[in-house]
């Protein structure tokens, strides 16, 4: 499986994707918001678009659906409840459905609400597995929930799905906003050294030349999953003073949501 990930530049941030099967360069394109772009790497390397796939139905994911789609002629496919916001769609999207690239790529559709109700992530099956987590799942960071998502949901697709990944699981996310989430993260935990270490490191990263996290890294530096480290709850408290001394998972994680919005 060949990934390549594609830099907008833009005033979003975007990550957009290729997914490329190496024996016959048919390829998937994954949000291909800048549709220039993504159609100019293609025909540079020799592939054909096939197949377009839309994490989530936010326009910022959506917009370059039309122009990949007439140029290519490739199939678009979004998870099965946004044929009504996603137009076009020709493929409707369940959990455990696989999307197969060319005769070697094969991608499990995960049912990932909360940053909207209708979104998926795209996981390969390979042995090294790679997650194209859209805007469920940023490196270092979680989704907003504030256009037609929740947080509840957002909580449980962290518990019950993204933690439970293969730990070498690499994350291409749909922005690149790891500085912030660091920042973030050490404003909750000032005493996480891994997050430090990373935030000094990437700081002035190429964005063309991104990070590409795993689930293990994200264990470390990514406060959403961080929901039971003492500092994390200790600076909780310093906000929320009526929160329980010893708060659940779940409480932890939607007063984190919550703070992340307005920070």
């Amino acid at each position: 499986m060949i990934v390549e990930q594609v830099w907008t530049g833009n005033a979003y941030r975007n990550f957009n994707y290729l997914i490329v099967c190496p024996e016959t360069g048919e390829a998937l394109a994954i949000d291909p918001l800048d549709h220039e772009k993504c159609l100019g790497v293609a025909k540079d390397k020799g592939w054909t678009i096939t197949q377009v796939v839309n994490t989530h139905e936010h326009g910022d994911h959506t917009g370059g659906n039309k122009k990949v789609i007439a140029a290519t002629g490739a199939k678009l496919l979004a998870h099965k409840n946004a044929k009504n916001s996603i137009a076009g769609m020709d493929v409707g999207l369940d959990a455990g459905d696989v999307v197969k690239v060319g005769k070697t790529v094969e991608l499990l559709a995960l049912d990932t609400p909360g940053h909207t109700m209708s979104h998926v992530c795209l996981l390969s099956q390979t042995d090294d597995p790679g997650l194209f987590s859209g805007d469920t799942l940023f490196n270092a960071g979680a989704g907003n929930c504030h256009n037609g998502g929740h947080p509840a949901e957002l909580y449980d697709t962290f518990a019950n799905q993204l933690s439970k990944l293969p730990a070498n699981t690499r994350i291409f996310p749909g922005h690149d906003y790891i500085v912030n989430n660091l920042e973030f993260t050490l404003a909750r935990e000032p005493d996480n050294v891994k997050a430090k270490e990373l935030l000094d490191t990437i700081t002035t990263q190429d964005p063309d030349d991104a990070l590409v996290s795993t689930l293990s890294m994200e264990m470390e530096v990514n406060t959403f999953f961080r929901l039971q480290n003492p500092s994390v709850i200790a600076q909780l408290q310093k906000d929320f003073p009526d929160l329980d001394g010893d708060p659940d998972p779940k409480t932890v994680f939607l007063k984190l949501r919550e703070l992340r919005n307005s920070w």
